[in-house]
């Protein structure tokens, strides 16, 4: 006679399976909207700085106004942008942080950052 073995999960694993989906579907839907602004801010960086060429200051920081209100950027403004000169060119860096509640009183503090830097085009 031979003996089958049951195949499959049991009841309490595919609960435990269930919230640990669920808790990192929560995570990435609350973190998602601000990786992609972040993703923005850093595309529109690079555009204000490749066309920065014999530009001032505030022109540079009005260019960046007018694409991040095309691209709905709201977390960073024109006046947080960081513009200094490295090696004759013209950088555009910005940081920033951002904290991301997720249950009660724990959140979620990730810091961005970056510029147009040909360092940091790896990033």
């Amino acid at each position: 006679m031979t003996i089958k073995r049951q195949r499959g999960l049991a009841l309490s694993a595919l609960l435990l399976w269930g919230i640990v989906i669920g808790l990192v579907a929560i995570l990435v839907i609350r973190v998602l909207p601000d990786v992609i602004e972040y993703f923005k801010i850093r595309h529109a960086v690079k555009v204000v700085a490749a066309e920065s060429s014999g530009k001032t200051v505030p022109e540079i920081r009005q260019a960046y106004g007018r694409y991040a209100e095309v691209e709905h950027i709201k977390t960073f403004g024109p006046a947080d942008l960081d513009v200094f000169k490295e090696d004759n060119q013209v950088v555009v860096g910005f940081a920033y942080e951002r904290r991301i509640p997720l249950v009660g009183n724990v959140s979620l503090l990730i810091d961005f950052s970056g510029s147009s830097s040909a360092r940091d085009s790896g990033q």
